[in-house]
């Protein structure tokens, strides 16, 4: 009875019994952290785009977006609830209302971009917003924020939460990606194409949104949008485990499963077809004044990708087609060492021209992806370092979760890192034909994070381009809204 109780919980996450098993077999194995052979800097991994390569890069980039299909793909799947974790304590707290956390949140709640609507509510239900403040019912606002009460904030999608505030009308971030399409991924035909992977639980809302503000933005920019959404699939998701690495189960004797956070997206990314794909977090929006910061920075990103792909395309046709002599092959040669940082084996120089075309077809013909790579500030996320496996390095981006900190040296390396992804990417989808490649062909599915997530790291091509602190502005909690670069 229990076995097929257990069985029915697999089943209803669109798993089988053999994935789960595989799943927990890979817990169970002794978890081989990835070996950090160093950090990843500029000019070590990193690129610098120099000022005077950057209007060619753009001239490439806008070029392409008349002839190729773009794409801008935004995971939108995040809670807003993870937001409003210190308002749910001051929710809490008998003296909030007296003390020093209610005098901070009374001064600072005029400048959130969702006052407005939050004094419209409170006005709906027969109360006085001004009153409340000056009464000091500030748990009662609160509860206008948070609940059904009123704005329901703490059951929303973050991308449905006013994170702007314009003369005319507030913005979600839901809203700024819009925007932001417009700026940069329209074709000839003034079309944007925009994919967002949101929760089961909020696609109507998303949906019912978006239907009602696309053509507000339309009209203000030209544009004509092409959106979809997708759901990010529970066959995806992956057995929780307790320490013991044994399947752990809730208060009602039920598995529990966890998101398959962003490696997962792979599934729903390999189900779009575009030629270029840039991917951005729903929450990394500016306001209008610093976006052309941001539309510049995607542009040469973009631009640099196209160069690559142009000179990857031309080295596989030679390869191919059999026309490279040993110069050609010296040639290309350098260009994966120099331009992809692809460290080919150490007995390549030795190897027949037959071995080395195949070599060369192999590592080249793979999907790319150009991340933008910020200096380190303190914010948290993965970091880019060489790592080495089966005696080749390669570029990768690591996650604290992945590196053995027990070891000194190991723990030397990672505290040295000088950039981290911010999850800015561009990448390219299809081969030198034009045909689309199956991503699934290119994840590791061996590369689990034990932690509260599972990353499947993809063997992509991978380069690593430094970009400004300007463009990564994330909004993980709603004080975040207060900085400058969100008023």
């Amino acid at each position: 009875m229990a076995k097929e109780f257990h069985l029915k919980r697999i089943r209803d996450e669109g798993l089988s019994k053999r994935e789960v098993m595989s799943q927990l077999k890979i817990f169970k194995r002794a978890f081989a952290p990835v070996k950090l052979k160093r950090p990843c800097t500029v000019g070590d991994g990193i690129i610098v785009i120099p000022d005077t390569d950057r209007k060619s890069l753009i001239t490439n980039y806008n070029e392409a977006s008349q002839q190729r299909k773009i794409i801008k793909f935004v995971p939108a799947s995040g809670a807003a609830s993870r937001m409003f974790r210190d308002w749910f304590r001051y929710a809490e707290m008998k003296d909030f209302n007296t003390g020093q956390s209610g005098a901070d949140f009374m001064e600072n709640l005029t400048q959130f971009a969702f006052y407005d609507d939050l004094q419209k509510s409170i006005s709906e239900n027969g109360d006085n917003i001004t009153s409340l403040i000056t009464n000091r019912q500030l748990q009662n606002i609160l509860e206008y924020v948070l609940t059904l009460k009123g704005l329901n904030y703490a059951n929303l999608p973050k991308a449905l939460i006013k994170f702007h505030s314009y003369p005319n009308r507030n913005r979600t971030p839901l809203e700024e990606h819009l925007v932001e399409a417009a700026l940069y991924v329209q074709d000839a035909s003034h079309i944007c194409r925009i994919h967002f992977t949101v929760s089961n639980e909020h696609k109507a809302d998303v949906e019912n949104y978006l239907s009602k503000v696309m053509k507000y933005y339309e009209g203000k920019y030209g544009v004509k949008y092409d959106l979809s959404l997708s759901v990010q699939l529970s066959s995806t998701n992956t057995i929780a485990v307790d320490m013991s690495n044994n399947p752990f189960r809730d208060n009602e004797g039920k598995l529990v499963f966890r998101p398959g956070g962003h490696g997962a997206l792979l599934k729903n990314l390999n189900s779009i077809d575009g030629d270029i794909i840039f991917l951005k977090n729903i929450d990394n929006v500016v306001p209008d004044r610093l976006k052309p910061a941001t539309v510049l920075h995607k542009k040469i990103l973009g631009g640099y990708l196209v160069q690559l792909q142009e000179e990857i395309f031309a080295n596989l046709r030679l390869l191919v087609e059999e026309q490279a002599d040993n110069e050609t092959l010296y040639r290309i040669a350098r260009f994966c060492n120099e331009q992809l940082f692809i460290d080919l084996p150490r007995s390549f120089e030795i190897l027949s021209t037959s071995q080395k075309i195949d070599i060369m077809i192999d590592k080249l013909n793979r999907p790319i992806r150009v991340c933008g790579m910020v200096k380190n500030e303190g914010e948290p996320g993965g970091g880019p370092f060489w790592i080495e496996e089966n005696q080749t390095l390669s570029l990768q981006i690591i996650e604290q979760a992945q590196v053995d900190l027990e070891s000194y040296e190991q723990k030397r390396i990672w505290n040295s890192s000088t950039h981290f992804n911010p999850v800015d990417l561009v990448c390219g989808v299809k081969d030198y034909r034009g045909q689309k490649f199956d991503l699934e062909k290119f994840v590791d599915k061996n590369a689990y994070i034990i932690s509260q997530k599972s990353w499947k790291g993809a063997r992509w091509n991978t380069v690593f381009v430094e970009v400004p602190t300007v463009t990564f502005n994330p909004v993980k909690t709603v004080n975040d809204l207060l900085r400058k670069e969100h008023m």
